[in-house]
Parts: structure tokens; sequence; C-alpha cells
């Protein structure tokens, strides 16, 4: 549909033409709703550009509806809503899952995603994005005493520690033996494969309050082992992304929604650690009684680290936001997946500073974790909204698939050129 055009004589008398702003955006927008899909050359590039990316989404959906069920000022309307966006979250992955697995059979290019120095990164993402699932699963139905819940939440869990514990062990290996990385281009994506294991250990912890025994014991145990290592490999990795920061600068506005990556393990660890050290005070006592006073000693441990944590990750935060605005104002971010990245750190820190209200009462972090929520929440509105209108017009998967096709002669040239000798050196 062509927009009205105005006629009408210039200074000199000649006749000139122009067009409503208004009819322009309105034409625009009709047609990217009569033509789905329209910025791509065929349908299939939706399976071929579908990367593990997309499980970003997921993240950060899951997380703003486990905040809401938690909200400090917590009312029945927002109850419902969070319970609302965990069903949408439930259908998001699972349809990730699907697209994902028809994209690998389809395509048969996991080796080539696994030795892509960013693709493979995002993988990590799977397992963080299925325990936001089971966190959600246990807050929703926990109140209500659903006899099937807890035996599920566990097995799911369970499941999300192998995969957890396969990213923490596969990936970095990868890095340290297969792919090409330089300082210069390091992405704080880099620290994705470490931060499942800490996510793994704050479900833990959250599923460890539906059970008890012998049971809870141990997934107490296995998730403050998980946290442990996934918090050291951060903690490394995060002052390799330091240096680079410090030689190099900040990242190109195209990826410098990264910067608040390291916010993700600093608070996830500050929350999970306050978690476990309650859960701990509440089984230690009874089951491993033959250590005395193990349960308060960890819970006054949980409190002081995730205090400590919680203190470096504000830190963080602020050099972030200062890097976003200060690169906004030299010039405009355009929009891609990688804005999910502000979704789950920020998400992160406003549950630790949420958890350290609920354990000290002061009302300062109440107010702090409030107002944090209801910001993360409006910016995930933004970007799920952004989100849908680019997906829909084709251009986030027309991104991926140029990146995809780039990925897999960017892996022949290095690696399949490469005798075994070679790749050993």
């Amino acid at each position: 549909m062509h927009s009205e055009i105005t006629l009408y004589p210039d200074a000199t008398g000649a006749t000139v033409t122009s067009q409503s702003h208004s009819s322009i955006a309105i034409s625009t927008l009709k047609h990217h709703i009569r033509h789905p899909m329209h910025k791509l050359e065929s349908r299939s590039d939706i399976i071929r550009g579908f990367s593990p990316a997309w499980f970003i989404t997921t993240m950060g959906t899951g997380i703003i509806g486990a905040l809401l069920i938690n909200f400090p000022y917590s009312t029945p309307a927002l109850q419902y809503i969070s319970w609302g966006i965990s069903l949408v979250n439930l259908v998001v992955f699972l349809a990730c899952c699907v697209l994902f697995s028809w994209r690998l059979i389809q395509y048969r290019d996991f080796y080539s995603i696994l030795m892509h120095p960013q693709q493979s990164m995002l993988l990590g993402a799977i397992p963080m994005g299925l325990c936001t699932l089971v966190v959600c699963l246990v807050w929703t139905l926990k109140p209500y005493s659903v006899s099937w819940m807890p035996t599920l939440a566990l097995t799911l869990w369970c499941i999300d520690v192998v995969l957890s514990v396969m990213s923490f062990l596969v990936i970095p290996f990868l890095v340290t033996s297969h792919q090409k990385h330089a300082l210069e281009t390091v992405n704080a994506t880099l620290l994705l494969p470490a931060v499942p294991t800490i996510v793994a250990a704050t479900g833990g912890a959250i599923v460890a309050s539906v059970h008890n025994g012998s049971i809870a014991t141990t997934i107490v145990t296995i998730s403050y082992m998980l946290w442990a290592m996934g918090m050291g490999v951060a903690m490394l990795l995060t002052i390799v992304y330091l240096i680079r920061l410090v030689l190099f600068k900040l990242p190109p506005k195209e990826a410098i929604a990264t910067v608040f990556i390291p916010l993700g393990p600093f608070g996830q660890a500050s929350y999970g650690i306050q978690l476990l050290g309650v859960q701990s005070a509440r089984l230690f006592p009874t089951e491993l009684s033959q250590i005395a006073y193990l349960g308060d000693i960890l819970l006054s441990i949980g409190f002081f680290v995730g205090l400590m944590i919680w203190s470096l990750a504000t830190w963080w935060f602020a050099h972030a936001v200062y890097s976003m605005v200060y690169t906004r104002v030299h010039g405009k971010i355009p929009f891609h997946l990688g804005w999910w990245a502000l979704i789950f750190p920020i998400s992160t820190f406003a549950a630790s500073t949420n958890s350290l209200w609920i354990l000290t009462g002061y009302r300062f972090f109440r107010v702090l974790a409030s107002f944090i929520i209801v910001g993360v929440t409006l910016l995930w509105i933004l970007i799920v909204a952004r989100t849908v209108c680019y997906a829909w017009t084709g251009e986030l998967f027309k991104a991926a698939s140029v990146v995809q096709l780039e990925l897999k002669d960017t892996v022949h040239e290095d690696f399949d050129s490469e005798s075994p000798e070679e790749c050993l050196e």
C-alpha cells in the first residue's frame, strides 16, 4: 500500500513532493504484518539460523517469572502474572528445543558449533534455561503441597546438573585445545560455560527445600560442590575479561550488552550461597549431627560470603551501566539477540538483593530489590516486544544464518585443513 503523497510549491514556485512520516510508518507496519519473514530468502533459513543464543530468551523470561513470585511487596495479581510468565517460558523452552534439535538433525553441524569460539559458549544457556523452569515449578506449586512436584523437580534438576557439568567440562577444554582466541577479541560470553553450575547449585538449594532427610542433604552437598567449581572458574575468567577491557577498552556497540554478563555469576553466586546456607541450617543439625554447629556456621558463612560477592556485583553493575550509557551517547546500539544478555545478570543481582532483605530484614535491601525488579521487568517487556517484531520480519534469523555460514567456512578452514599433529601443537 502506497502512502499519501502531498504536492506543494516551494519558495521558488516549483512543485515538490513530501511524504507523511506517519503514513510511511503505518504503511511499513502493515507490510511487515502481512508479510512475515519477508527478509528471509527461504523459510528454511528459520531452522538454519536457529542458534543456541535463542535459549537466552528462556533464561531471561524464566527468571523474571521467579522474581515476580518472590517480589518484596507481593500481591495476588503478581502471583498470577508470574504463573503466566512461567507457562510462557515453558512453551518457549520446548519450542527452542524442538527447533534447535531440528536444525542439528537437518544440517548436522553440532561439531561446527562446538568449534566456534562464540556459538559454543551459548550452549551453556540450555541448562540455565532448564533450571529456570525447575525453580518456577517449585516456587509456584510449593504452597499447594502437590504430591508429585518434588519428584518431578528433582528429576529435572538432575538432568540440569548433567547438562551443566558437561558444559563446564567440555567447552573450556575446547577453548584451550581447539578453538582460536585472541585477547583483543575475547568476549564476556567466555564465562557462560562456567555459569550453569552456579545456576544449578542455586536450583539445588530450591529443590532441597521441598525434600527432607538424606535426599535433601545430598542435594545440598552436591550444590555446594557445583557452586565452588563454577564460582572459582568464573572468577578466573572474569579476570581475563577485565584485562581485555583494560588493554583494548570496551567492546563494539554490537556487543556492548555483553558487559553485563559477569554480573550474572556474581549475582547468582551470592544468591545461591545464601540459599544453601539456609538449607544447611535446616538439614545438617539432624543429618550431619557428628559435625557440631555445621548448619549454623554455613548459614553465617552464606550470609557473609553472599554479602561480599553482592558488593563486588554492585561495582560491576555500575561499571556495566556506565559502559552502556557511554556507548549509547556515542551512537545508536542496534538490536539483536544479544540484548537478552541484560536480563538474566540484572535479575540475579535483584534476587541476591531480595535474599539479603529476607535474611537481614533491612528495608534498604527490600526497597532496592523492588526497584531493580520493576526496572528489569520493564526492560524485559521492551526486549520481548522488539524480539517478536524482529523475529516476525525474519531479521533475527537472517543475521544468525549469515553467522552460521561464516562459522562453517571458518571451521573448515581452521581445522579441517590441519593434520592431527598440527592440532596438537
